[in-house]
């Protein structure tokens, strides 16, 4: 058994059929099941693996550096399944596992806090708004 977080590529692309990528990225929860559809005849990329989510709308591609790998293991006829994992930013992950079984989601770990140099120049908001009530 192996577990492997894996980015999803290309979620601001529209789909062939028109229908949004990031939207129906953005509507999938952590845990939900996604499918991995190879295809060997993707004119950009014959490795290419698609990730599609529950609801059967393409949410992009498994990246060109780990596809060939899953592909790899897809056509040996490996026990696989995917789950979503979540968004970071402009970026998606899936939660892949080999071997059989469900992956599991990995603990959140606490956001980086960074810590930037003041800058007088900068705008900084009030946490709780104006005092005049606006």
């Amino acid at each position: 058994m192996q577990e492997l977080t894996l980015a999803v590529v290309g979620i601001d692309f529209a789909n062939a059929d028109g229908s949004n990528r990031r939207s129906e990225t953005m509507m999938t929860l952590p845990g939900e099941p996604v499918a991995l559809v190879p295809e060997p005849k993707n004119k950009h990329d014959g490795n290419a693996i698609a990730v599609i989510g529950p609801r059967g709308v393409q949410l992009g591609y498994l990246s060109a550096e780990r596809a060939p790998y899953v592909g790899m293991r897809l056509g040996r006829g490996e026990a696989v399944a995917a789950i979503f994992q979540g968004m970071d930013g402009n970026a998606a992950y899936i939660r892949l596992r080999f071997g059989g079984g469900q992956p599991t989601l990995p603990t959140p770990s606490a956001p980086a806090r960074r810590s930037a140099p003041y800058d007088p120049d900068a705008f900084y908001p009030d946490d709780d708004g104006p005092e005049w009530g606006a």
